[in-house]
């Protein structure tokens, strides 16, 4: 469940708790968000391999995305990035909906994912 205060808007990065890690999405509007998860076998979210897997690109309501977890709008690169407009984010957003896509927890993970979408480079200091 996101903060009381947490009211995202659409091209935001949302960082899901998962025990010992931060899952990565997409704000898009409407309670959805965009993000990588696993093909025909559930998540990737949490692989401790850094072998690379087959991931797809799905559009879910965050509510789903998230469960009982915590949640929180973090843009945390805005700093260091200029985020592209949001229309052209959403655009590059669901143009990848149902696509494969390699995952790799090292150098293609959720978070590398939504940030290439944001400001058009693959980040994570999670790894």
């Amino acid at each position: 469940m996101g903060q009381r205060n947490c009211h995202p808007q659409p091209g935001d990065l949302i960082a899901i708790n998962r025990p010992g890690y931060q899952h990565w999405a997409l704000y898009v509007g409407d309670g959805y968000v965009i993000h990588v998860t696993g093909v025909n076998s559930g998540s990737v979210e949490g692989r401790s391999s850094s072998k690379f897997v087959r991931a797809q690109v799905k559009k879910q309501l965050l509510k789903d995305v998230a469960g009982k977890n915590k949640w929180r709008v973090n843009n945390k690169y805005d700093r260091s990035y200029t985020p592209f407009p949001v229309k052209y984010i959403i655009h590059r957003a669901e143009s990848c909906i149902d696509r494969n896509v390699t995952y790799n927890v090292l150098s293609s993970n959720c978070e590398h994912f939504v940030t290439l979408l944001r400001y058009g480079v693959a980040l994570s200091d999670q790894v």
